[in-house]
């Protein structure tokens, strides 16, 4: 998973030589997180060897959880400061072995590189290594010129640690404290040096420490976290280690304090802790992907309403939930407004994992890095479905008869009104008929209203089954229907049509043991011209069928022969 788009430049390899002589393991990536060089210290946690790591992405050596926070929150970071200190990840060796280690990140240039060098510190090596490089502090003090040199390169690295290190005689008097933890506490060199541990801790928090110091003091390694507040009042978090310090006889002469400042590890686990919590407690579905639309993280809604687990969902393509319900153009039309506005919302169709389909209302976010390139969308959705089907239905309810199922006069209405705007701009027949059932009252009035009911259905069938796809049936109440013709051939084929809807309609209707039977009278109305409207033709239709029900009924009659 790239960081930035940045071409590799090969390190430097005396670069990697002088790695190999620190105990740290040490790591070198460009900006698309591609392995340059890596020392032995860390072949040796990671049990790996050069070859199965150059030119590979970090990610081998980190789990998930570390992958994620080290996109969204490291690298970010990294951009906007040049470096990060003392993040907590954890590394993964070839056996799957997992080690917590502290990451220190630093931007490095020389004349044709530029990289990113990754330092982790295992707690033990650690302490050890920064022990090691006190106690070679201590000896500088003591030796020559050429000692005094060395002395202050080491001072250089010491001050150069991004931890508070500091040296206390078993009288707890300080011997030696590091830029980090001068500044930490607001004091010089000269001020701290000599002073007692308690006037540097106050009284409340040397009580509290002191146990930690006696233990050290009878040769035990302390580790605890505190809470302090610094010279400015404000409150910092702080992990410090005791260590016991020990003469060639072994009497333990003092013990070195290594405090690190974890403030923002503890700000950054608290608002990890929280959006966790959001993250999993929402209702809603939540998705995480790469740029590339490949899922880095879903949530428990995710999972209850689309089926997939989160290891089944991670490290697959979003389109698993696709519904092939929608052209690659909605697709890309959403891409194009996602990438331009940063968001986008609308309503998809899409698959659970037992391949039924529904509805959701999706809402996207593009997450970009302080250089302004997008890193991972975030996509949250709720399914919808019985809510569009509830709407679905009202909408039916609106426009067609509860009987039958038919258009009613408000659908049937807003078809001719576009049938006559269409036959406005271009050649088209329009034909309206106008059906009124003959004997109808009679079959409530004998048979009851429940035969009158199933009369009424089963000529909608038939009257449906007599004509196009193209054209429409509606019952305007009672036993009135009217048919739709869209572009009829011939006015002949319109006779033929109305034929043989009297002839389906005259056929004996059976149900429950009782024989119906109806006609029908038929009124038809041709478009003439521009102008005439839904309302007119229905009239001229509703016209000629009065006219048929006074020659004989069973008969059409139309308008324009009247």
């Amino acid at each position: 998973m790239p960081f930035v788009n940045i071409s590799v430049i090969p390190v430097d390899r005396n670069l990697v030589q002088n790695f190999d002589q620190i105990p740290c393991p040490i790591l070198v990536t460009d900006w698309a997180g591609k392995i340059l060089s890596v020392n032995q210290s860390l072949l040796s946690l990671t049990e790996q060897d050069p070859e199965s790591l150059i030119d590979k992405s970090m990610d081998v050596l980190l789990p998930m959880a570390s992958r994620i926070f080290l996109q969204t929150h490291v690298i970010p970071m990294i951009l906007r400061e040049g470096q990060i200190r003392e993040i907590r990840l954890q590394l993964i060796s070839s056996t799957g072995t997992r080690t917590p280690v502290y990451v220190n990140c630093q931007k490095t240039s020389s004349i044709d590189v530029e990289s990113l060098t990754w330092i982790f510190y295992v707690t033990v090596e650690r302490t050890r290594f920064e022990h090691d490089l006190l106690q070679a502090r201590q000896k500088a003090d003591e030796m020559s010129v050429e000692s005094v040199n060395r002395e202050r390169f080491i001072r250089t690295i010491a001050d150069g640690l991004p931890s508070m290190i500091a040296y206390w005689d078993k009288n707890l008097i300080c011997k030696f404290a590091n830029s980090v933890y001068l500044r930490w506490f607001g004091f010089t060199p000269s001020e701290i040096l000599g002073m007692s541990i308690k006037d540097l801790l106050g009284e409340q928090l040397f009580s509290l420490n002191f146990p930690y110091m006696q233990r050290a003091l009878a040769g035990e390694p302390q580790e605890f976290e505190r809470e302090i507040k610094r010279p400015d009042g404000s409150i910092g978090y702080t992990l410090a280690n005791y260590i016991p310090d020990r003469d060639s006889s072994g009497e333990i002469m003092g013990f070195f304090a290594l405090v690190t400042n974890i403030t923002k590890v503890r700000e950054a686990d608290a608002a990890i802790r929280l959006s966790a919590s959001v993250f999993e407690a929402t209702s809603e579905g939540i998705m995480v992907t790469d740029p590339q639309s490949i899922i880095l993280s879903v949530n428990q809604a995710f999972t209850r309403l689309t089926g997939y687990t989160q290891e089944e969902a991670v490290g697959r393509n979003a389109n698993l939930l696709s519904s092939s319900r929608h052209s690659p153009e909605f697709f890309n039309n959403l891409y194009k407004e996602l990438n331009l506005s940063g968001k986008w919302k609308g309503d998809v169709w899409s698959k659970r994992k037992d391949d039924t389909v529904f509805l959701e209302k999706l809402s996207i976010s593009a997450i970009k890095n302080d250089a302004g390139e997008i890193t991972t969308y975030v996509g949250v959705f709720d399914d919808i479905t019985v809510q569009w089907d509830k709407e679905q239905l009202v909408h039916h309810m609106a426009f067609h008869d509860s009987l039958t199922g038919l258009p009613n006069r408000l659908l049937l209405v807003e078809r001719l009104g576009q049938l006559i705007n269409m036959a406005e701009r271009e050649k088209r027949q329009i034909a309206l008929l106008f059906l009124d059932l003959d004997g109808f009252k009679l079959v409530n009035d004998i048979l009851g209203h429940d035969m009158g009911d199933h009369v009424l259905k089963t000529i909608a069938t038939r009257l449906e089954g007599q004509l196009r796809g193209s054209d429409t049936v509606a019952r305007l109440g009672g036993d009135e229907f009217v048919i739709l013709l869209d572009n009829p051939v011939s006015r002949e084929s319109i006779s033929i049509i109305a034929s043989r809807l009297i002839a389906v309609v005259n056929e004996p209707i059976l149900n429950l043991g009782k024989d119906a039977r109806v006609g029908t009278s038929i009124g038809i109305a041709l478009f003439q011209n521009e102008g005439q409207t839904p309302d007119q033709l229905l009239k001229l239709a509703d016209d000629a069928m009065y006219k048929a029900k006074k020659s004989g009924k069973n008969i059409f009659v139309f308008s324009d022969s009247i």
